[in-house]
């Protein structure tokens, strides 16, 4: 099984990317903001506790979002490896990632971390705040204090990866075909 996190600031592309991988490496993708929500409409234990968290406006747990990976990890036990999107956000659950997938007799093979500049990300998050609706993509202060919150706590991750020589930096300009097979040359150099 091949385990990656697909990293990068908002508008760099890692949805698109997302995509084409998964269907490429045929790996399941693991959202957590999808894994909550399915969680919470299956009324599962998981998701209730999620909900009442989330019901309260505070954030989830780490032990409940990793709880649910877990879930996830054994409900899909024939995939060729997951895509991890959205997560960890921190370092904290960056170790306790490795910990359940060692558990599991698993590990993260590598972490892609695409590389845009700043102007570049403004200007991709305006230009889909013009047919997205969303109100985060259309407001250039709110693009840079995301870009800048982005900055701030994963730094932390991918500094806890370089430690195991696992943090890739992956050119995110240029065409999405281009990235695209900049990407998979870095998988196909991991994959055994």
């Amino acid at each position: 099984m091949f385990n990656l996190i697909l990293f990068g600031p908002p508008g760099s592309g890692k949805g698109t990317q997302s995509e084409k991988l998964i269907a490429r490496y045929g790996l399941k993708h693991l959202s957590t903001g999808d894994l909550l929500r399915s969680e919470i409409s299956r009324q599962t234990s998981l998701g209730q506790a999620a909900k009442n968290f989330m019901d309260k406006g505070e954030l989830v747990p780490d032990e409940v979002v990793i709880g649910m990976i877990s879930s996830s990890l054994d409900e899909n036990p024939g995939v060729a490896g997951f895509l991890f999107d959205g997560f960890p956000r921190t370092s904290a659950q960056a170790e306790a990632l490795d910990k359940l997938l060692q558990l599991k007799k698993e590990s993260i093979g590598v972490m892609l971390a695409l590389h845009v500049t700043e102007e570049e990300l403004v200007k991709r998050l305006l230009k889909r705040g013009e047919t997205s609706g969303r109100s985060d993509d259309n407001n250039e202060n709110v693009i840079r204090n995301r870009i800048i919150e982005y900055q701030n706590k994963t730094a932390a991750v991918a500094d806890y990866y370089q430690q195991f020589n696992k943090v890739v930096m992956v050119e995110g300009e240029g065409t999405i075909e281009e990235i695209f097979n900049d990407l998979c040359a870095e998988i196909d150099k991991r994959i055994k």
